[in-house]
């Protein structure tokens, strides 16, 4: 009979015709299995009912594990080629760093993706995350991949890059010392070298214009002078003599014109501009004589210069920037078709294992588990909304059940305010009707009082 049948919880029952098969939900899985699920965001308890979905969702978590593994790999890749002065310990610390920071953000991106409303727009904005997180792991990748052709290629341009300076260095500085400020070209290039021809050719010219202007001016004070001078021998010849005291003697315009001599004399500084003419002389002769040797000596000077700020400007180019090494691929990538198809399937390759959790969720599409947690998700918020109602209802029980006990309340307070006004108004009525009969017995008495016998 029917009623004789046995029942079984429904959470026993056998998932297919099979009654040997394993029932739901299954045992509890042990291991790192669980532990890699877990990191994406799997419910064990939900699991156990399609436990054919663990190898699936274990190799995800495996996945976003290896993601982050390369996304650590790559920083250290990148600290030793960009920081080779980073102590190693510092590298492995900002490593390990990064691969939780990698773990952590591809585990939120995975585990926002199970059930069943999850929209094709989220996906593919995650997806965008996942490419912009795998171009920044990509790429120390392939400059290790690459080094070798990168490291070439960057000393190619380095040498080039040198042999620019020092081409625009020579031909800006001539052997002669020529100058070449009137080239725009030639503004970040110019040398100063002491003791070039044409600059002991300029000090040559300046000195002679200082020492011609001081002769000009030294030739007008001893013309002046000697006009004075020509003067007091006039004024002071025999022909003005004059007899004082027995004695011929000079006369007063004599000695005024010696005193006016000898102040011009002193306030011209004559002697000094002198001096000072003697010193251009000597100074023109030897810049004179250091420009007959300055053609050899210069040369060897400038050739030094040049020298000097070629291997400056080597030494302060860069090998090992992050620019610099980019700058390298591409031209590397740009130089040979093979290298540019090789840099483009690497691309590639890094960029989808970089996206592989997210990518691989898009190409799975829903699995069972997706379907039963979208289920769990809508019951819990019916019954989340069931339970509002219930609240709700509750609630309105209550605030009826108060509203009538305060009504009730209310007309028993009110009946009672009645009784007692009754009450009042009774006894009222009681007094005054005493009041009356005492009055009325008052007057009674009065008016028998007043009555003859």
């Amino acid at each position: 009979m029917a009623t004789d049948t046995p029942l079984r919880p429904a959470d026993s029952a056998a998932f297919d015709d099979d009654r040997s098969s394993q029932s739901r939900p299954a045992p509890p899985a042990s291991g790192w299995a669980p532990r890699l699920r877990r990191l994406i965001g799997i419910e064990e308890g939900l699991l156990a009912w399609v436990p054919e979905e663990r190898p699936r969702y274990t190799w995800y978590g495996a996945l976003v594990v290896n993601t982050a593994l390369l996304g650590a790999v790559s920083m250290v890749l990148a600290l030793s080629s960009f920081r080779s002065d980073l102590p190693l310990a510092a590298v492995l610390v900002v490593a390990v760093l990064w691969f939780w920071v990698i773990l952590a953000l591809d585990s939120w991106l995975v585990s926002s993706t199970h059930g069943t409303a999850v929209r094709k727009w989220t996906l593919l904005v995650r997806f965008f995350l996942s490419v912009l997180l795998g171009l920044f792991i990509a790429e120390p990748i392939l400059f290790q991949i690459f080094d070798k052709e990168i490291r070439q290629e960057i000393a190619v341009g380095n040498e080039q890059k040198v042999a620019d300076y020092r081409g625009m260095l020579v031909s800006c500085n001539p052997t002669d010392g020529a100058s070449t400020t009137g080239r725009p070209e030639c503004a970040r290039y110019q040398l100063k070298v002491a003791g070039s021809p044409a600059e002991l050719a300029r000090q040559i010219k300046s000195n002679g214009d200082r020492a011609a202007a001081l002769r000009t001016q030294v030739a007008d004070i001893n013309k002046t002078l000697n006009d004075k001078l020509d003067t007091e021998q006039r004024l002071c010849g025999p022909k003005y003599w004059i007899v004082r005291n027995g004695v011929r003697d000079v006369t007063i315009t004599c000695e005024r014109a010696r005193k006016a001599t000898s102040e011009y004399e002193d306030n011209s500084k004559i002697r000094t501009y002198e001096e000072q003419l003697k010193g251009l002389v000597a100074k023109g002769q030897q810049l004179s004589a250091r420009k007959d040797e300055a053609a050899d000596e210069y040369q060897p000077l400038l050739q030094k210069a040049v020298d000097d700020k070629t291997r400056r400007r080597a030494a302060d180019l860069d090998t090992d920037g992050i620019l610099t090494r980019a700058h390298g691929l591409k031209e590397v990538a740009g130089s040979d078709g093979f290298a540019l198809f090789l840099t483009i399937v690497l691309h590639l390759l890094l960029l989808c294992l970089d996206a592989m959790p997210v990518l691989a969720k898009v190409l799975s599409g829903a699995t069972s588990y997706d379907t039963l947690l979208g289920a769990r998700h809508r019951t819990s918020r019916r019954l989340y909304a069931e339970e509002l109602e219930v609240q709700h209802t509750c609630a309105r029980l209550e605030h009826d059940v108060r509203r009538h006990r305060v009504q009730l309340d209310t007309a028993d307070r009110m009946s009672r305010l009645d009784q007692e006004h009754q009450r009042a108004q009774a006894e009222r009525a009681a007094a005054e009707r005493a009041e009356l009969e005492e009055r009325m017995e008052r007057i009674m008495r009065t008016r028998g009082a007043n009555t003859p016998v």
